[in-house]
């Protein structure tokens, strides 16, 4: 599989999404914020950090770049698409994910090592997981608490869209249900707060992120 991975102004894990991809055993490519050529591409990373300075609202101006309106219809083709923290709230503001992320509850940034537990949702980015198991993955931002509406939220329950939810007692920014990462109803797009690109090493002291970025191709051979 080849992947591409956005390049905003501003974004700062591309490269680490990028050694991921490829550690994970896959190809992968920075594509920049001004293209729409996906072609020649099995799948879109759209990686953290502070797109467009984060000016406006986290997100809401990468939404609006060339790329993602690309990546929007190669996500309605049903390519599978990943977004890392800045990467979730840009395919929320895109509307490719359902729900918001709001200012921590402390309104500070964070930055550590945490727990997430698998959620039931079938996904391509999570059959090579077991639902309930736990997997160590770091956390940083200061706007990743997950909203959603009471109406949309028990809807995204009821439709088993939660890819992904904080640890009992780790969660760290007040989001609804724990909620850490969601998928869309056909199950190709994910979008998750934690970083698993930077849980590929042993060295950093988990490799469980390379679980998630291999999950893709395994369903794809399988």
């Amino acid at each position: 599989m080849i992947w591409g991975v956005l390049q905003f102004p501003g974004s700062c894990d591309e490269r680490d999404a990028l050694n991921a991809c490829q550690l994970a055993g896959e190809d992968a490519r920075l594509v920049w914020h001004g293209d729409t050529d996906l072609s020649g591409l099995d799948g879109i990373v759209v990686p953290g950090g502070f797109s467009y300075g984060d000016y406006l609202r986290a997100g809401a101006i990468a939404r609006f770049s060339p790329a993602m309106e690309a990546v929007a219809s190669f996500a309605a083709e049903g390519g599978p698409v990943l977004g890392i923290c800045n990467g979730f709230q840009v395919l929320c503001e895109s509307g490719l994910l359902p729900g918001a992320l709001l200012t921590n509850e402390s309104t500070r940034f964070i930055c550590r090592q945490g727990d997430l537990v698998v959620g039931e949702a079938d996904s391509i980015w999570t059959r090579g997981l077991t639902p309930g198991e736990t997997l160590s993955i770091p956390f940083k931002h200061q706007s990743g608490r997950y909203f959603a509406p009471p109406d949309l939220l028990a809807e995204i329950e009821e439709n088993g869209q939660v890819a992904f939810r904080y640890a009992p007692g780790q969660n760290p920014n007040g989001s609804l249900g724990d909620i850490a990462g969601v998928v869309n109803r056909e199950g190709n797009v994910l979008g998750l707060m934690p970083h698993p690109e930077h849980a590929v090493d042993a060295l950093t002291g988990s490799t469980d992120g390379l679980r998630l970025f291999r999950s893709p191709m395994e369903a794809a051979s399988g």
